[in-house]
């Protein structure tokens, strides 16, 4: 009997075991194929962040684990009318273009067509900056990483707002652009490298960026509903209408249509296609069915760190964002947070802002596009959605971005309202203002012409139709010009030099306001009157 029993309870003991070994791996499998679930709040936290900041319309994609957790729309694509976004509208992701375009270079590596480190005037022999020796010494990576000593922005100008330059004619010009600071010793961001380095994919190639783009790297994705043209944001369809605060008031803008700068920031995407983006590069490369997009050596050029960043002070309300190590890979901004590496970029335009973030770690990626300049919106919800995951306290970001927020307008209108009452109204310029009308040249940029219109000055630039401005007297030799165009937000000032015998030696410009985006880099222009023949 005992031995029977025992037999018995052995039996049962044998199926129990085998059965809790089945239920383990019924649940580790369920973990593997089951997406973890996105925060409870999250719709909720979304709204309150787009009412908060004033947003219509925001796109999602969350992906963790190498599945879509999260795809879908919020809000409207335009205000005053009822169309949804949802997970196919289009939004301009700006400049996480770069990391397209710093992925579609990496092809050409792996193709064994161009090396990261070679020079860039081994592939265009007519590239030139203006120091020879950085000429000579500019690599492909350089062109990628905002060490090239160039100023913040510099050159923007040429194609900010549109201009009638096209693409060679801007690569062209930055042999007149002055450095700011030395070959590789500072970080500055700029957006017309990545001109360059889309005219290296043209010619070594043989497709335009644009087509290179779309057939390497869209078409293998299957993100079928994305573009590669700023222009294709005037179309119809479905399409977020780009929104701005334009004289205290959010209202629908003119979205930027010039193709120049595509290599910069001319795709547009949706959360559907965003989603297929983060899976490719949280899988280093690896495609769905096993093959690559690209190889695992480009990953790890991808997201390596070339050009260290200054890791500046963060508002008390931020203080978890401010990261012990931050420094800037190939199209990619990367930091660590909350103890995990985090691969990161914004990406801005009239009317369109957006973020991508990726923890590798966690194989957590986010894509929040935006049809309204408000950055705090989407990084309210950045991370609250990094907190979920990292499993980290609960914060308000909503509530602290809107206070750093509320302080940063204050000290900006400080700022300008601080330069007016030191403005000296009493004074008169010391020229009669028809000796400031004539046709100015910058080295750089070109002509900007000065007209007199009645009893007042007119500033036009040449090659930028829509900066034509009224100079309103300011002080001294000073004059502050208002575009007509008021959705540019970016009033300038225009101070006039003189020569012993009165007559204008030069010009310098300066941004009325410390919120002008920094792409109007009116600072870097010299203008000298151009000398009649």
């Amino acid at each position: 009997m005992i031995t029977s029993s025992g037999c018995w309870w052995g039996r049962r003991l044998a199926q129990f075991s085998t059965l809790l070994v089945f239920i383990t791996l019924a649940a580790t499998l369920t973990a593997q194929t089951k997406p973890s679930a996105p925060p409870s709040d999250l719709d909720a936290y979304v709204a309150r962040a787009m009412k908060t900041f004033q947003v219509p319309g925001l796109a999602l994609a969350v992906v963790k684990d190498g599945q879509v957790v999260v795809a879908k729309g919020f809000g409207v694509k335009k205000l005053g009318e009822s169309g949804p976004v949802d997970a196919r509208t289009l939004f301009g992701i700006a400049s996480n273009t770069k990391l397209f375009t710093a992925t579609a270079l990496g092809l050409l590596v792996d193709d064994g067509k161009i090396a990261w480190d070679a020079p860039v005037v081994r592939y265009l022999p007519a590239f030139q900056m203006w120091d020879p020796y950085v000429t000579r010494e500019l690599t492909i990576r350089d062109l990628l990483v905002h060490r090239s000593g160039l100023g913040l922005g510099a050159g923007d100008l040429l194609w900010w707002p549109a201009s009638t330059y096209d693409r060679k004619e801007v690569a062209r010009r930055l042999r007149f652009i002055q450095p700011a600071t030395g070959f590789r010793t500072a970080y500055a961001y700029d957006n017309v490298l990545y001109l360059v380095a889309g005219e290296v994919i043209e010619a070594i190639s043989g497709q335009s960026w644009e087509d290179f783009v779309s057939s390497r790297i869209l078409a293998k994705l299957g993100m079928k509903g994305s573009n590669v043209r700023h222009s294709a944001a005037t179309g119809s369809g479905n399409i977020a209408a780009t929104h701005a605060e334009v004289d205290g008031a959010v209202r629908v803008i003119k979205p930027f249509e010039s193709d120049n700068t595509n290599p910069a920031g001319g795709i547009n995407s949706s959360a559907e296609d965003m989603a297929k983006w983060l899976l490719v590069q949280l899988a280093h490369g690896k495609l769905a069915d096993g093959s690559r997009l690209f190889s695992e050596a480009t990953w790890r050029e991808l997201t390596a760190i070339v050009t260290p960043m200054q890791i500046a002070d963060v508002p008390a309300e931020l203080a978890s964002l401010r990261p012990n190590f931050r420094g800037y890979a190939l199209g990619l901004d990367i930091r660590d947070y909350r103890g995990r590496k985090l691969l990161t970029h914004t990406g801005g335009l009239p009317g369109y802002y957006s973020r991508v973030v990726m923890i590798p770690d966690i194989q957590l990626g986010i894509a929040i596009l935006t049809n309204q300049e408000a950055e705090a919106a989407f990084e309210s919800v950045a991370f609250h959605l990094a907190d979920h995951y990292l499993g980290a306290p609960a914060t308000d970001w909503i509530d602290a971005f809107q206070r750093v927020v509320a302080r940063l307008r204050s000290a900006q209108a400080a700022t300008v309202n601080t330069a007016a009452a030191a403005r000296n109204t009493a004074s008169r310029p010391s020229l009669p203002l028809a000796k400031y009308a004539g046709t100015y040249v910058d080295a750089w940029y070109g002509d900007i012409v000065i007209t007199q219109d009645g009893e007042k000055l007119v500033m036009r630039f040449s090659h930028t139709p829509s900066l034509v401005g009224d100079m309103e007297h300011w002080q001294y030799d000073t004059f502050a010009v208002r575009w007509r165009d008021r959705e540019l937000r970016a009033d300038a000032f225009v101070a006039f030099a003189l020569n012993p015998d009165g007559t204008i030696d030069a010009a310098k410009m300066k941004a009325i306001s410390p919120s002008t985006d920094f792409s109007f880099d009116f600072q870097d222009l010299l203008l000298k009157p151009r000398l009649s023949r």
